[in-house]
């Protein structure tokens, strides 16, 4: 277990030798879920990775910046009709702009179904992927024994989330290629990885594609929501943070209009929350397991191939040494002068270390940056007041997976003007 940032040189420094993944014989394997972060990262997906890095990349990644704002501005939208569902939106908002990044589709109207797809095979994902949940982890023969067995619940999980993996996989990715055919297709990165696939000029094939693609979705809405939450939830117990980030949206972004991409350097208050609401709490706590491939020794310790080595991210971003007071929420520790403080370490790490860090982090910034500054542009959210008077307090708990998410929580959100109330609602004039 890896607690402190500077002994994270075998994560890093030494990625090759701690690319692999377990073989986790209830989760990922049994599960069998073709997407996977087992399919895309051992050395035989190198293909994979590839097309990935070039796709996600901090450049390719603005490509999908118009989805990101278009989904961000109809989260906007929902929450003035139903400021108390903000979770269920904001669930959506995800969907929405993996939906459209990766395949092109409008998730309006009945194309929701793409996003209620990716919900449910994400869900069944996370809840398998849980260590220590089933037996046959301890005792790996169990997976051998017929569903109907006692005790094999894993089983009938396992066939489910095949299922759902196939669906993901294939659903969506057909109607992406009907699209094409009837020349009726947004650009989006299915389209354009087969316009390239068709020219001759790529390193991979369509079953590339097909599993790229969904793994974009798998791997991206949960972290976006669960980022998103947080903030929400940070606002509650320091509105403080709250305010002054307003006040410096305010300044900044012209008020005839809602804040873009091109407000973005001009925001490190902004930047310097959203930094902190990563560290706080942040999505995984401990990280994905790493296997060593090889022998390696580390201070004088000898660690055995096949080794299982975990980023203890939570201890890592809480090390007091690295963070002053590191259970206080202060955006201001990344901050020097007004500007983003290079000699404060960036919280990098809740995405992972080396060749496992998540190749999606760039989109999944921007998309969790455009929601916060809208929100903070056009929203208070503040705490409940119940019928007595008395204030709501949340219970700041949050839930196991893969990724840990905040246990859903109550929040009054409210516009903070007539004149944010206008700007949101003229946004509906984008579509």
């Amino acid at each position: 277990m890896v607690g402190q940032l500077k002994r994270n040189k075998s994560l890093n420094s030494s990625s090759s030798l701690y690319s692999a993944l377990p073989t986790h014989p209830s989760g990922i394997s049994l599960l069998a879920f073709s997407l996977s972060l087992k399919t895309l990262m051992n050395y035989g997906m190198r293909i994979h990775r590839r097309l990935i890095n070039q796709e996600l990349n901090v450049v390719a990644s603005r490509k999908f910046h118009a989805a990101e704002v278009k989904a961000a501005h109809s989260f906007l939208r929902k929450l003035l009709e139903s400021p108390e569902d903000f979770l269920g939106h904001l669930s959506e908002m995800a969907g929405e702009v993996m939906v459209s990044a990766a395949y092109g589709i409008d998730a309006l109207g009945d194309q929701g179904r793409y996003i209620a797809l990716g919900r449910e095979a994400t869900k069944s994902f996370s809840e398998a992927s849980i260590p220590g949940r089933f037996l046959v982890e301890f005792i790996p023969i169990l997976k051998y024994v017929p569903e109907w067995f006692p005790g094999a619940q894993f089983q009938r999980i396992a066939k489910e989330g095949r299922k759902l993996s196939e669906s993901l996989r294939n659903i969506p990715f057909a109607e992406t290629k009907r699209k094409m055919a009837s020349g009726n297709i947004r650009p989006c990165f299915t389209s354009e990885a087969l316009r390239v696939l068709e020219s001759g000029n790529s390193f991979y094939n369509e079953t590339t594609v097909k599993n790229v693609a969904g793994m974009m979705y798998l791997g991206g809405a949960d972290t976006t929501v669960s980022v998103v939450a947080t903030f929400m939830l940070a606002m509650l117990a320091n509105p403080g943070a709250q305010k002054k980030a307003q006040q410096e949206v305010d300044t900044i972004v012209r008020r005839s209009g809602l804040p873009d991409f091109g407000d973005e350097k001009s925001l490190p208050y902004v930047a310097a929350l959203i930094k902190e609401v990563l560290r706080w709490r942040n999505a995984g706590p401990f990280g994905s397991p790493h296997v060593l491939t090889v022998d390696d020794e580390y201070k004088g310790y000898h660690i055995p191939a096949g080794s299982i080595v975990f980023g203890n991210v939570w201890a890592i971003l809480h090390n007091e040494s690295e963070y002053p007071d590191p259970y206080s929420f202060k955006p201001e520790r990344f901050l020097m002068d007004g500007k983003i403080n290079p000699d404060v370490r960036s919280p990098d790490c809740a995405f992972g270390f080396g060749r496992r860090i998540c190749p999606g982090r760039h989109m999944a910034l921007s998309s969790v940056w455009i929601t916060i500054v809208s929100l903070l542009a056009t929203f208070n959210i503040t705490k409940e007041i119940d019928e007595d008077g008395d204030t709501i307090e949340p219970s700041y708990k949050f839930e196991n997976g893969v990724v840990s998410s905040p246990a859903p929580f109550k929040c009054t959100i409210t516009p903070r003007s007539e004149a944010a109330t206008r700007l949101v609602h003229a946004t509906a004039l984008e579509i």
